[in-house]
């Protein structure tokens, strides 16, 4: 491989991962944007870990920092941050991999606790003390006013003690308060289903993005190693 072929092939490489890099931090700043305008992650707790905005944040740092030395390996022509590079990416992938696996298989599990969690909360608050539980109460009445929805099957779960946020009226008259009918399982699941089809569709995107990136490495890192370069 001559001269200028190298250097097209280190420009299309290092364009590539910068490319990679900027989706990253895309997905990281998104996922942020969903935990700052996101008051739901309260109150169902049992797949926290795979909330779509701590999903979106983890796999996008991971992904930022590792494109990063893509990066840098290409512009210097480093053959260590090549290899690294590649090494730390295709475990990634992997691991993305994994995720969309679990999500599949365990979709309809996840809808068994999502409602589960529900209820679970609904008791917390509805038992509750008026200064306790004020993060889990603050959640609920979000979901209910945003939603237009009482309850997690219906106005009739709260057993009569339903809070001013299930009120179908601005403003309200507490004294005869008319609420909303529709329960708010299926419109938060709804919302979820909606949040984790974006988060997929990114992953998918940045998957996609890093296996060119994987393929349009090997040549150039193979021209190092037969010609005993890149370690400078």
């Amino acid at each position: 491989m001559n001269r200028s072929c190298v250097n097209c092939l280190k420009t299309m490489i290092v364009h590539l991962h910068f490319l990679c890099w900027l989706c990253s931090a895309f997905v990281v700043a998104f996922g942020e944007f969903q935990m700052m305008h996101s008051r739901f992650a309260s109150l169902v707790t049992t797949f926290w870990p795979i909330y779509p905005a701590n999903t979106l944040v983890v796999t996008g740092t991971i992904a930022t920092c590792v494109c990063y030395l893509g990066v840098l390996g290409g512009m210097r022509e480093n053959r260590c941050m090549l290899i690294s590079f590649f090494i730390l990416l295709f475990i990634l992938m992997l691991v993305e991999l994994a995720m969309a696996c679990v999500f599949l298989v365990y979709n309809r599990e996840i809808h068994t606790y999502f409602e589960r969690d529900l209820m679970q909360s609904l008791e917390i608050y509805r038992q509750s003390s008026p200064e306790g539980n004020k993060t889990i109460k603050e959640d609920f009445d979000a979901v209910q006013h945003l939603f237009s929805c009482c309850g997690v099957h219906g106005p009739a779960d709260w057993k009569g003690n339903i809070p001013i946020s299930c009120c179908a009226k601005d403003p309200c008259n507490a004294v005869n308060q008319p609420n909303w009918e529709e329960g708010c399982l299926e419109k938060l699941q709804g919302w979820f289903a909606g949040n984790y089809l974006s988060t997929g569709a990114g992953v998918v995107t940045m998957f996609i993005l890093q296996f060119v990136c994987l393929c349009i490495t090997i040549p150039f890192f193979c021209h190092f190693s037969r010609h005993g370069l890149g370690y400078q």
